[in-house]
């Protein structure tokens, strides 16, 4: 499979059914590896976090989650297939998952939404295999006895695939940080996608989300929380794809031999 670097990221050229298909042989091998949804808020973080550019490098797949990345992807004629998201991977490969009976573990969120996440998507796809969930404490990652419980519940529960929902990048580093202890084939942090499940964020009607404003809508929604990483943040994306330009146009004149003497 292909791969297309962007913004010094290694993007897997995957769709969902790629990602399915990743998913199912890293399971049948039982290895242990992490997938990592890559949004404009990745991008950005990576400029300055050396943590989260060890998690990036470490990584067994990334994928592009968000329109930007993938309009990016076809200004630089680096077309990327599709936006996989976190929050859409039930709906693309719930039944898939339900069908292949995956063990899977829900981790994040508050107390209750995980459960009532559990709770919507059995009504969708009756027979998904959820081997357990999880809600921890306010500032969980570093507290020793709570994170050693949660690795062992998940070596007990010994789950194909756990979703990780507390936030980036806590989660992917979280990850990062434990999955080779508790040895499950695929991790992957998946943000919101709890509290969307059980209903308790309404997530962006599908027009915002094909059309990139979807991170319009959970500003509105969570205005308090979100300005600051959308509106001051994320709004460097526009320099580092400027960047990406410059980069390329050079790379195309030493190709062709120009240069400027």
């Amino acid at each position: 499979m292909s791969r297309v670097t962007m913004f010094d990221v290694h993007f897997d050229n995957y769709d969902f059914l790629d990602l399915l298909a990743y998913m199912d042989e890293v399971i049948r091998q039982n290895h242990h590896s992490y997938i990592l949804t890559c949004n404009v808020d990745h991008l950005i973080k990576l400029r300055k976090d050396a943590e989260f550019q060890k998690v990036y490098s470490d990584a067994g797949a990334i994928v592009a989650d968000g329109m930007p990345i993938i309009w990016a992807s076809r200004m630089l004629r680096k077309p990327l297939k599709e936006k996989v998201s976190g929050s859409d991977l039930f709906a693309k490969l719930g039944k898939a998952f339900a069908e292949r009976q995956y063990k899977l573990f829900f981790l994040g969120s508050a107390v209750g939404i995980p459960e009532q996440a559990v709770k919507n998507l059995k009504l969708i796809f009756p027979n998904l295999n959820i081997v357990g969930c999880y809600s921890p404490s306010y500032g969980f990652e570093k507290k020793k006895e709570e994170n050693e419980r949660i690795v062992q519940m998940l070596i007990d529960t010994q789950p194909d695939i756990v979703f990780v929902g507390v936030g980036a990048p806590k989660q992917e580093k979280w990850i990062y940080q434990n999955y080779l202890q508790y040895k499950v084939p695929i991790s992957i942090g998946v943000g919101a996608t709890f509290d969307f499940i059980s209903g308790t964020v309404k997530r962006a009607p599908n027009i915002m989300q094909k059309t990139g404003f979807e991170w319009f809508w959970r500003l509105a929604q969570e205005p308090r929380r979100l300005w600051k990483r959308y509106l001051v943040h994320d709004a460097m994306f526009a320099v580092l794809l400027w960047r990406e330009v410059v980069k390329q146009f050079k790379l195309k004149r030493e190709g062709t031999g120009i240069n400027s003497g």
